[in-house]
């Protein structure tokens, strides 16, 4: 062979790695393996198979987890966690940076090992998802060391049960094991029945870096094993990755619980080629896009959507590209795309694909005659609405479309209600600025795709669930405010007494929607005494109509979040004038609601609008120091259109409060105001109509919280919804929430101090934001 056709070719032979080393690890174990409880690896019981998925071999049996098995595992981690939570960061930072030393003397038969059990190919588990391992352990130890100095007031949640997914079993433990460990909470954790290898191989890991017994407790099994632990009353925070119907099913299992809750969940990521682009390095992208860890990765780049003008050009050449792609034994090291996890979901992906509407072009390369194993795919022809264009497949297929301006390409990566990432490719920075803040998506990469580290939070919006994995703002979903809040009282309204004044002239209020005063659509209305016998007037009851309505008022006025942080703070300033200049009037109203002595709370209204003012050009994003030659911004991105439930027992401020947060960050709101007193926020209309905000920013439905939480929490267009509510909603909140898995703040009973330090601050503004990391790569 000569030397041109050496290159014109690109032959290369067969690279096999050995596994000799993983064999006698499990001849060690006698291939039957029990849980790791306490310290310890307990009997194995009733067991199932682990295999091969490209041999069908079986490597392994491990136990079925019961429901006694995860009762033994959270007792272990209740024992623990008091003493490891009182250990010093830096004692803390020791052990997490001793596993993260052990990780890279045992890389290669923890990457050999995830190789056969998963069927990724060894250059992937080898030098992507071991080195990232490590690398959130180091990295978390760091946090562990900063913790107690950089976030002062903060504890752990407790115990904290982890359900991770097959794609990546080793770094999905290590996104969850390590902040959880440096927080200071103790950790059951229950990997995918496809692949529990690795994580069991950790477990032993951790007794060589000498960690405390119970600190991390492994039980392993399926689904009822996962939703043992879900519904176990011991455990104070779930973190889950995996499918968003099953998330959708840990939002309900939890709800009203008080447990804390992240979801990592699937997507339908978009990859954009502008025809600007330089197409063999977009294409060399998209393999990796979508054929790494045979698409089995829930921020695969699985629509491509490519300019029009270079649609046919880049098609071809991503054809030929697929043709070369090597598909085969994954422990050899010169395969690119290796075997599906298991013949379930090999099913999954051969129906979905054979049953496509659309034109199905697979690679020309010989597929091994056992095994898992499915050719990298391309499905063209499809419209918007079509299944595959919708529907998550998991596995090597992409499906693509055009566009013609870049308008219509946000428009149609937006087309999906997930959010997860997204991809630009475009010679043009100015033009990838653009398009990546319009882009639904917890994660934008520039000019690449599928980067990730420890330092830069990952994680979705909508159906992609909500939290982030890494970064301190990944920490900070494993930490809760250390001081313990009080019960909250029900604030009841004043009963009409059997005899009392009326107005000398009747007054009528209304709802506010889209910056109009409206009647409420059931024409009803309820009469508001005070406690001095006096009829008050009269406040709108609404009902899901009204919500219905507020709520396209609320999206109408979505150009609220692309003015400048300078123009919504000089609103806000003016809002705050305005209540000043009819103070004396806001706290007459106050008194006669309550009965108390209004003045302190208008002057906390007016100075908690003046906060939020300040914080609304100054709540800054980050700038992430990620091992790349490039950058990662971490933005602070308004979520949308924010639902709240004000609080009963501060009829203004209570409102103000929840309102001034969200529209400082560029949300728009519906809010409900004080059950019992909705006096006060009737009386803000004008305030509000003099103040130059746009219509539709806040709009306030006055009526029961009870009948109202629940279409709030129902409704799809509502991204958020906070309850302060006196009345016990958390759980009817966090349940219907999971029909569009929007984000919800509750306060589980629970009574804040609006005058105080409780009432304001950063919690809020965290809460009223989204992270969206956006990656650029530079120079050579």
């Amino acid at each position: 062979m000569t030397i041109k056709e050496i290159f014109d070719r690109m032959d290369y032979g067969p690279a096999p790695e050995g596994n000799a080393e993983v064999k006698a690890w499990l001849a060690r174990h006698k291939g039957n393996f029990g849980h790791f409880i306490d310290g310890q690896f307990a009997r194995p019981g009733t067991g199932f198979a682990t295999k091969n998925p490209a041999t069908g071999d079986v490597l392994a049996t491990v136990t079925q987890g019961t429901v006694g098995d995860v009762d033994a595992a959270v007792k272990a981690a209740r024992r623990a966690q008091p003493k490891w939570a009182r250990l010093p960061g830096h004692a803390r930072a020791k052990y997490l940076y001793a596993l993260a030393r052990l990780i890279q003397k045992h890389s290669r038969l923890l990457a050999v090992l995830e190789t056969m059990d998963n069927g990724k190919p060894i250059r992937e588990a080898r030098d992507i998802d071991i080195p990232l391992v490590a690398r959130h352990f180091y990295y978390h130890a760091g946090l562990a060391q900063l913790m107690d100095s950089e976030m002062p007031g903060m504890a752990p949640h407790g115990v904290c049960g982890a359900v991770i997914p097959w794609n990546f079993p080793l770094l999905m433990l290590a996104w969850k094991v390590a902040p959880a460990l440096a927080a200071g909470n103790t950790v059951v954790l229950k990997p995918a029945e496809y692949t529990p290898l690795t994580a069991l191989l950790f477990a032993e890991i951790t007794r060589e870096a000498g960690l405390p017994k119970g600190v991390l407790n492994i039980v392993t099994g399926d689904g009822e094993t996962g939703a043992a632990l879900v519904a176990h009353p011991g455990v104070d925070k779930i973190a889950f990755t995996g499918s968003t119907p099953v998330g959708r099913a840990i939002r309900r299992a939890t709800a009203g619980t008080g447990k804390a809750l992240t979801l990592e969940l699937g997507g339908k990521s978009p990859y954009i080629v502008f025809d600007d682009a330089d197409i063999d390095s977009a294409i060399e992208g998209l393999v990796d896009a979508i054929w790494f860890n045979q698409g089995q990765v829930c921020c695969a780049g699985s629509r491509l959507l490519v300019q029009e003008g270079i649609a046919e050009r880049f098609h071809d050449r991503l054809k030929r590209r697929m043709d070369g792609l090597r598909i085969g034994d994954p422990l050899d090291k010169c395969i690119d795309v290796g075997a599906v996890v298991d013949p379930v979901q090999l099913a999954t992906i051969t129906d979905m694909v054979n049953g496509s509407e659309g034109e199905v072009y697979h690679a020309k390369t010989p597929l091994p005659g056992q095994g898992c194993f499915y050719p990298p795919t391309l499905i063209t022809g499809l419209g918007t609405a079509s299944r595959l264009m919708q529907e998550e497949i998991f596995g090597p297929v992409l499906v693509s479309m055009t566009f013609r301006t870049p308008q219509e390409a946000v428009d149609l990566a937006n087309n999906t209600r997930f959010g997860l990432a997204a991809s630009l490719w475009t010679e043009n920075i100015n033009l990838a600025l653009d398009i990546a803040p319009k882009i639904r998506a917890g994660v934008v990469w520039v000019n690449a795709t599928n980067l990730f580290d420890a330092a830069a939070g990952f994680g979705g919006v909508r159906e992609s669930g909500f939290g982030r994995e890494g970064g301190w703002e990944g920490l900070l979903t494993y930490l809760k405010p250390a001081a313990a809040a009080k019960p909250i009282k029900r604030v009841a309204a004043i009963p009409e007494p059997a005899s009392f004044d009326v107005p000398d002239l009747d007054r009528t209020t209304k709802l506010f929607i889209g910056g109009k005063q409206t009647r409420p659509d059931g024409g009803y209305s309820r009469p508001v005494f005070s406690s001095k016998a006096k009829l008050l007037g009269h406040a709108g009851l609404g009902n899901r109509k009204d919500i219905r309505n507020a709520v396209e008022a609320a999206h109408a006025a979505k150009g609220w979040g692309k003015a400048t942080g300078h123009n919504r703070a000089q609103i806000l300033y003016y809002i705050a004038e305005n209540l000043s200049a009819r103070a004396g009037e806001f706290a007459a109203r106050l008194r006669d609601l309550t009965g108390r002595d209004g003045r302190a709370e208008v002057e906390a209204s007016i100075a908690r609008l003046f906060t939020y003012a300040a914080w609304s050009d100054k709540f800054d994003g980050q700038a992430k120091s990620v091992p790349i030659r490039g950058i990662a911004l971490a933005l602070n991105e308004p979520v949308g259109v924010i639902a709240a439930l004000c609080a009963d027992e501060a009829p203004l401020l209570g409102l103000i409060s929840a309102m001034a947060p969200a529209i400082a960050m560029g949300n728009t709101c519906v809010l409900v105001p004080s059950d019992p007193f909705p006096l006060a926020a009737t009386d803000l209309y004008q305030v509000l109509e003099t103040s130059d905000l746009p219509p539709g920013v806040v709009n306030i439905v006055t009526g029961s919280h009870t009948e109202l939480a629940k279409p709030l929490a129902g409704h799809m267009d509502v991204d958020a919804l906070w309850s302060f509510s006196s009345a016990d909603l958390s759980a009817l909140i966090e349940a219907e929430s999971a029909t569009n898995l929007k984000r919800t703040w509750v306060n589980n009973a629970r009574a804040r101090d609006w005058m105080g330090a409780e009432g304001e601050g950063r919690d809020f503004l965290r809460q009223a934001t989204a992270i969206k990391t956006v990656w650029v790569p530079y120079g050579a």
